[in-house]
């Protein structure tokens, strides 16, 4: 029962930090027209890069791309943190492709989860009352105009109310309204980038433009959030904060304050492999029930989304972006993390029509080749789930994955061939798995891979 590692690389078009630092923003570009020239503008800025790179080279012909990478990839981050929503949802995804973008990429774009520059006070005034139809400090009996965290769709400010700490996350304006457009901007080059033929292709996008659309909805993150956390209440180690329908809106979220570390800046400091097992089983835990017995996985695993209290508790905080899994979906995908049927050529080859990775219009090459990749990602992939334990720390696996990532990344004949294959609910379910992977390497975390069934 694990995560197969196909899917369509346009996924990755689809936490916090404190901000009392940095400069605050008074205007977000909202408009089809502001924001496209704000993209051109970043294009231009990488097309100069490129220039000054080239002249290097040509006087330098061992130059290295690290400075053209750098300076790249800081320009494209500016550009997106300035129109928030899912412009900078791309960059926070990219920041999870560790093993497939240069480092300097995935240094800026996880700043994503992180570190993003807030509303200014005044901002946050009007927006709130254009929301919730009051002022915070109407609604609130106090208010801190100033953010204590943001990021790409909206900002946490604290709140009290009858005696309560609360956290209030504020959208960013015009999110909603301006993903559609974005998306389109975005769309001709990932069909160009990864040879996405056929019209079909436009499922891929409709899946990533729905879950876009889910997480602007505060009321259904508010439902999925009581739902998911009710559900699993049951789980050893795991806290979640008590929402409030009451003081929330279509674009505004009230939840109690939780106090505790990000995972990741706990993850750096922490020397207690005890303590880390153990959050890394509530994690796995956590997800396994939701996969398994759910059918339906908090699909935004990044750092940003947990937190650990001073009892070493892990707490989730964020369900915004929930995938369902249907039935016909969730059968053939976790059937093929059992070895067994993997060495089952005919099993196996079934299987893989029936999720889409294969077509019917593939020629025998194309049939054979897929077939072939398939097999050596899977039995790496799914190696966590061929015993009752895995050590996530294991930089053997890591090093496989990397190796694996880098050899069909160079590969030209699966550059030619047509990336239109997979089923679309592959795009959120495999970020998922990714997502936890990293998180528990992250930790260094030993778990127990079947102990989520002793909840169910």
């Amino acid at each position: 029962m694990g995560p197969l590692p196909v899917y369509p690389l346009l996924f990755r078009l689809a936490g916090f930090l404190n901000t009392n630092d940095m400069k605050t923003i008074d205007k977000i570009p909202t408009g089809k027209l502001s924001r496209t020239g704000k993209m051109v503008q970043t294009g231009i800025k990488v097309g100069g890069n490129y220039l000054k790179y080239y002249s290097k080279k040509a006087i330098n012909g061992d130059l290295s791309r690290d400075e053209l990478d750098e300076n790249n990839a800081e320009d494209i981050y500016n550009g997106l943190k300035s129109l928030k929503g899912s412009a900078l949802k791309v960059a926070q995804m990219l920041s999870m492709e560790k093993s497939l973008l240069p480092n300097a990429y995935v240094e800026k774009f996880s700043l994503a989860q992180f570190s993003v520059p807030p509303l200014s006070a005044p901002l946050v005034r009007k927006t709130f009352k254009k929301y919730h139809g009051q002022y915070p400090d109407e609604l609130f009996d106090t208010f801190s105009a100033e953010s204590v965290n943001a990021a790409s769709i909206g900002q946490v400010h604290r709140a009290t109310k009858d005696g309560k700490e609360l956290a209030v996350k504020i959208q960013y304006p015009g999110v909603a309204d301006s993903i559609s457009s974005d998306l389109a901007m975005v769309k001709p080059i990932a069909i160009k980038m990864f040879n996405l033929q056929g019209k079909d292709s436009e499922r891929y996008f409709k899946e990533v433009e729905g879950k876009l659309l889910e997480e602007t909805d505060y009321k259904l993150e508010v439902q999925q959030s009581i739902e998911i956390s009710k559900a699993c209440s049951h789980i050893p180690n795991l806290r979640f904060p008590q929402y409030y329908p009451e003081l929330s809106s279509a674009r505004i979220i009230t939840m109690d304050w939780m106090n505790g570390k990000h995972l990741s800046d706990f993850a750096k400091q922490n020397r207690d492999q005890e303590l880390a097992d153990k959050l890394g089983q509530a994690l796995w835990d956590f997800y396994m029930y939701q996969m398994h017995i759910l059918k339906a996985v908090h699909a935004d695993p990044h750092p940003g989304n947990f937190l650990v209290d001073e009892e070493g508790n892990l707490i989730a905080i964020d369900f915004g972006c929930v995938k369902q899994v249907p039935e016909d979906f969730y059968k053939p995908y976790f059937e093929l993390a059992d070895k067994d049927k993997i060495n089952d050529p005919e099993f196996f080859n079934a299987r893989l029509f029936q999720l889409e990775i294969l077509r019917k219009d593939d020629n025998p090459r194309e049939i054979e080749f897929f077939s072939a990749l398939f097999y050596e990602m899977l039995n790496l992939f799914t190696s966590p789930f061929h015993g009752e334990d895995f050590d996530f720390s294991n930089e053997d696996f890591w090093s496989s994955v990397t190796a694996l990532s880098e050899k069909y990344s160079k590969d030209q004949e699966l550059r030619k061939m047509n990336g239109n294959r997979g089923s679309k609910h592959f795009l959120y379910i495999n970020r998922t798995f990714f997502g936890l992977y990293n998180l528990l390497h992250d930790l260094g975390a030993t778990v127990k891979i079947n102990r989520f069934k002793q909840y169910s």
